[in-house]
């Protein structure tokens, strides 16, 4: 080796980037030494491993291809993306879901992946599309407002399901606790008369009366069951009614009289929702009639009248300036 070749070798050895190769590799090491161990598989992981599988589950191969790779690919994209929340955020976007029934079967980390993506794909999107043709300031601007808007359409939509399955619910509560109350007066148990409900009908009611006879068959108590249903679909009708049936079986009063009494105040605050629509029918009314069928009648009554009165203007306006002899 000549000189040069020394010292130049010498110089790279005490230069910053050799320093930081050795940073970088102490890192590593450490890194690797402070890691934990990944668990062991189990033993039928261990025996698949070393036995070649070649027969392929039929109804795997019968779903289609976006059911197999597409969609577990973007839930996994989704569920990484979602990671970046919060987990206050996380708690109230699962409470949502659950009172909107899970759509999708989305989780939490879904949804949040899901208006993250959505604001990246409308924000970069228009980025790419716009920034040839626009300034780059005016690009930024709706760039900026198109990812504002990806990311609150999520959570419009979940909210709107939401409140449309409340509303479900409150509409079907009356004629359900109707059954229920011909049900136990019949000599069904409490628990007979919601499976017979949940059998007669299909709907969120419906749904959660049998998810709750479910969890009583695991084990479950009656009182825990029903306050987990309420709190589940978070409507005042049904907490009221829940509420009213757990303090009735603490007290030992008859299931069958609770149930009457109920059914007969659910129909009685049906009645009352109905009168107060119709009286809001024609206040409501009012917004159509003014900005869509007036102005249409207009058009179509003085339409034909305008071209004459604008001729009458004009010939006023043009033998204004004479005088009469």
């Amino acid at each position: 080796m000549d000189s040069g070749s020394f010292l130049a070798t010498v110089g790279f050895l005490g230069s910053p980037i050799f320093f930081g190769i050795l940073v970088m590799a102490a890192g590593l090491c450490l890194w690797l030494a402070l890691a934990p161990a990944r668990p062991a598989p189990p033993v039928q992981q261990r025996l698949d491993g070393y036995v070649e599988r070649d027969v392929v589950d039929d109804a795997e191969m019968q779903r289609s291809f976006g059911g197999r790779v597409i969609t577990p690919a973007l839930r996994r994209l989704l569920r990484a993306l979602g990671r970046l929340e919060p987990q206050r955020s996380l708690a109230e976007v699962q409470g949502t879901l659950t009172r909107a029934g899970a759509p999708g079967g989305l989780t939490a980390l879904d949804f949040v992946g899901l208006r993250l993506l959505a604001a990246a794909a409308l924000g970069g999107g228009y980025l790419l599309l716009a920034a040839r043709h626009a300034s780059l300031s005016t690009a930024l601007l709706y760039a900026v407002v198109l990812a504002s808007l990806g990311y609150l359409l999520p959570g419009f939509w979940l909210r709107s399901r939401m409140r449309a399955r409340q509303h479900a619910i409150t509409r079907a509560l009356p004629d359900a606790l109707d059954m229920l109350t011909i049900g136990v007066e019949a000599g069904l148990a409490f628990e007979s008369a919601l499976v017979r409900v949940g059998e007669k009908w299909d709907n969120p009611l419906t749904r959660e009366f049998r998810r709750a006879v479910g969890e009583m068959r695991v084990g479950t108590s009656r009182e825990v069951a029903l306050q987990r249903m309420a709190g589940r679909c978070d409507v005042p009708d049904l907490d009221t009614f829940v509420a009213v049936l757990v303090q009735s079986s603490q007290l030992g009063v008859s299931i069958a009289q609770v149930l009457h009494t109920q059914a007969d105040e659910m129909r009685v605050k049906r009645r009352q929702r109905a009168e107060e629509l119709a009286r809001q029918a024609s206040i409501k009314m009012i917004f159509p009639l003014v900005f869509l069928i007036f102005p249409a009648m207009f058009v179509v009554i003085l339409g034909p009248a305008v071209p004459r009165i604008m001729d009458t203007l004009q010939m006023m306006g043009s033998g204004g300036g004479g005088r009469p002899r």
